[in-house]
């Protein structure tokens, strides 16, 4: 057995049933004579992107996996792999390398010195018999620690050699779950219960630890209210009454508010990390924080209290020291959070409603959101935004119930990642209805993976916002734009979909936007991927504050 066929052999034992991949690697015809579907993908980019839509719904119990020829498919392959590592999500990443003898000559592309930057760990397969612990020490990657993607680069002439008998042997790694300990958790909850108005950060950690229950019965029984992170979305359902809604650079007045006059903020599932694309924390507050990895404690705040370890075995021992001090019913049935989260929620719908309702033509993007929102069966769909301006009109409005029902993304705004990242959450939640919001702009960058989703049976849909510009920079270069026309675009894209094996579906009045919807859902049931084109108009206007 070659070192190729070894690594098919440790994908297959860890339940690795198909493989996202753009030829040529010889790992993917092992694998498909093993029985694990090898999918190939328009661009290898898009093929890194459905592996992490396929991670980022199946909570480190299963990982997407993507193969690719060395030099430039492992160059083309970075975007994908740097917006998996910028939102720490635990993806398989194989590339070729070239023979052992050419990896320090120039221009020969290797992964393990150039991925360094944006991988949670990357190793080189330097000899045959380093098969089965290189890729037991990646698998432990996947599962342990700060989340992330893991590389490891197969240079060719090595894992063509046959393994040594003695080196065959692999041994699944575990999950080792840390809990923090009993005097910081402890304390944690003396701090909450002398704050006069504490307030929950909730991030992606606790839906890749599964912990939503966990969440939702602590801040019921401490009666803090509940923001998550555009990640952490989905974390615990919006409709619950203390939950003040997501933000990225957009928020809801009741979220901004409470992140504004708190004096506590424990950060949940979180690592905290300052970006543009995360709503500000000010200066001033108590900050607790939980997260996997210690290294992400003090990053960016000032941390007074420390919660390294797993996010739900976390949760679990603060809901026992809370019942211990509070009693098992805790602060449960106290209504004046409650009651201001909604007197706020209905202060900012007032202003939003207007627009959102509005029947003006071509339709704004929130009319769209509206519509979806209020149309689609939440609990069983996968909902996803793209970058810029989608994100923004989507994440505030959209009513994420049960995990996973959104998919929130972008401390890095790859354009174009929603379709490919929805095919993976397909291929995770194949009887779930997956619908990516997306801009014209962001089509351009992955539009074609739409055969890609026809073709291998994963059908879903995408919603795109057809306004012939780049939305979110309308005003950001008008002499170029007016001179030049820069950020104008043009395109049929229920054609083009068409052209693709996909179904295509024009919107241009508000009252097909439902209607649309609806068949789209059904055609999905049918095995049909849709792409609904909706003629819309550039709206400014973001909840912002």
């Amino acid at each position: 057995m070659n070192g190729i066929q070894l690594i098919a052999r440790i994908l297959k034992e860890e339940g690795v049933e198909w493989m996202a991949c753009f030829p040529s690697n010889p790992l993917i015809e092992e694998v498909a004579k093993l029985g694990i579907r090898p999918i190939a993908f328009r661009h290898e980019r898009g093929g890194v992107m459905a592996a992490d839509g396929f991670s980022r719904v199946s909570d480190r119990k299963r990982f997407g996996v993507f193969c690719m020829q060395n030099q430039a498919g492992a160059e083309n392959a970075m975007g994908g792999i740097s917006q998996a590592f910028a939102d720490n999500v635990p993806i398989l990443v194989l590339p070729g390398g070239t023979s052992s003898d050419r990896i320090t000559v120039r221009p020969e592309f290797s992964a393990a010195q150039n991925y360094q930057g944006i991988t949670k760990q990357v190793e080189q397969i330097l000899r045959p018999d380093q098969v089965t612990n290189v890729m037991r020490r990646a698998f432990h990657g996947l599962r342990n620690g700060r989340p992330g993607p893991v590389a490891v680069e197969m240079l060719s002439d090595i894992c063509s050699q046959e393994v040594p008998e003695e080196h065959i042997t692999y041994h699944s790694p575990k999950p080792i779950h840390q809990v923090p300990t009993r005097g910081d958790i402890k304390d944690t909850i003396k701090v909450l219960l002398s704050a006069k108005r504490p307030v929950i950060w909730a991030g992606m950690g606790v839906l890749l630890a599964g912990a939503s229950a966990e969440l939702t019965e602590f801040a019921e029984l401490m009666n803090i209210p509940v923001y998550t992170t555009m990640p952490g979305k989905s974390s615990i359902d919006e409709r619950h009454p203390l939950a003040l809604g997501a933000g990225s650079g957009a928020t809801t007045l009741a979220a901004r508010t409470w992140l504004q006059t708190s004096d506590v903020l424990i950060a949940i599932g979180s690592s905290l990390t300052m970006t543009p694309y995360a709503q500000p924390i000010p200066a001033g507050k108590t900050m607790i924080q939980n997260v996997a990895s210690i290294e992400d404690i003090n990053k960016d705040y000032d941390i007074s209290i420390g919660l390294a370890g797993d996010t739900k075995e976390t949760l679990a021992a603060l809901i026992d020291e809370a019942k211990g001090q509070l009693g098992d019913n805790g602060r449960k049935g106290q209504t004046d959070v409650s009651s201001e989260i909604d007197a706020l929620k209905q202060q900012w719908m007032a202003d939003w409603l207007p627009i959102l309702t509005s029947d003006e033509e071509p339709l704004n993007p929130y009319r769209v959101v509206w519509d979806i929102n209020n149309t689609i069966d939440k609990e069983n769909s996968i909902v996803t935004h793209d970058a810029g301006a989608p994100r923004d009109t989507i994440l505030p409005f959209f009513t994420a119930t049960t995990p996973h029902s959104y998919i929130g993304w972008g401390k890095s705004t790859h354009l174009g990642y929603g379709i490919p990242l929805m095919i993976g959450a397909k291929l995770a939640e194949p009887n779930k209805f997956c619908l990516n919001y997306m801009g014209d702009g962001a089509f351009g960058m992955s539009g074609l993976d739409l055969e890609t989703s026809a073709r291998i049976g994963a059908p879903i849909t995408t919603v795109l916002l057809n306004n012939g510009g780049m939305a979110t920079y309308p005003g950001g270069f008008p002499t170029a734009r007016e001179v030049y026309g820069v950020s104008h675009m043009i395109g049929d894209y229920s054609k083009i979909a068409e052209g693709m094996g996909a179904v295509g579906i024009t919107v241009t009045k508000t009252s097909e936007m439902v209607p649309a919807l609806k068949e789209a859902q059904k055609l999905n049931l049918e095995g049909k991927a849709v792409l609904i084109d909706v003629h819309t108009r550039f709206e400014p206007k973001r909840s912002r504050f």
